[in-house]
């Protein structure tokens, strides 16, 4: 039986390979070649939602295809942008909303948005990344959060960002063996814990994520037998802190021109 982490370490030690099969999949190749010979035609916020599979292809590159029809939330944070604090995508918890602007920069760039490399090849790289993670996940879903984790690491700065990312989160909490009472603990005092018992800086060095990620992985073996863990949870459940599932529900109900 392959563990865990042998799978893990197929994947990750030539990310370039695996990245170029994902790359040569039917379904993917046509999905990318069509967003390449489109993008760079869209001039506003507009015509990016009105195509759908161009839509479609950025949220996924993202990490956001659950989120595909909230379009008044989607158009809020494209509309606004991250320029001020007080824009709505820097007052979210979950970053991938901000990264979806850094990407498709609309408000800062405005028609000549796409016409940068990272709302062209940068995109092309997420969607064929979160491809290889969701795919990986399909296997063994403890692959998929140690390969999320790698990927993520060096953005980490403190506790409290790790608990406001539920895959992140989970990740640390089995590496760490967290007990039931300290999950279900003030998040201060969980963010306090993190940071006691690992040193968040070690983050940037890929070798000491692959020592933290071969902890995880021999823990998640141990408390996440496959016929009682839900896969998808952690990547569908809302975050953990900031601006509630509700709020954003009730956003995306406003009159902000969602089609």
């Amino acid at each position: 039986m392959i563990t865990t982490y042998t799978s893990y370490a197929m994947i990750s030690r030539d990310m370039s390979k695996s990245l170029e099969r994902v790359a040569e999949k039917p379904e993917v190749a046509r999905e990318t070649e069509y967003y390449l010979s489109k993008i760079g035609s869209i001039k506003n916020i507009d015509d990016f939602m009105a195509d759908t599979r161009l839509y479609n292809y950025a949220l996924k590159a993202h990490g956001l295809e659950d989120m595909g029809y909230a379009k008044a939330l989607i158009r809020k944070v494209l509309t606004e942008g991250t320029d001020n604090k007080a824009d709505f995508a820097n007052q979210l918890s979950d970053s991938r909303y901000a990264q979806l602007v850094e990407s498709l920069n609309f408000a800062a760039f405005g028609t000549t948005a796409t016409s940068f490399d990272k709302a062209q090849k940068g995109v092309v790289d997420k969607f064929q990344r979160q491809t290889l993670e969701e795919d990986a996940g399909a296997d063994n879903m403890g692959v998929r959060l140690a390969l999320y984790f790698e990927r993520t690491a060096p953005t980490i700065k403190s506790g409290m960002e790790v608990l406001a990312d539920d895959a992140l989160s989970e990740v640390m909490r089995t590496a760490l063996g967290m007990p039931d009472e300290m999950i279900g603990a003030d998040l201060d005092r969980q963010a306090k814990y993190i940071e006691d018992m690992v040193k968040i800086e070690d983050f940037q060095d890929p070798t000491k994520v692959n020592k933290f990620l071969e902890r995880f992985t021999a823990m998640w073996e141990i408390s996440n037998p496959t016929d009682t863990y839900d896969p998808l949870a952690v990547f569908n459940s809302p975050a953990s802190s900031g601006i509630s599932t509700d709020l954003l529900i009730s956003i995306n109900n406003l009159k902000l021109g969602g089609k």
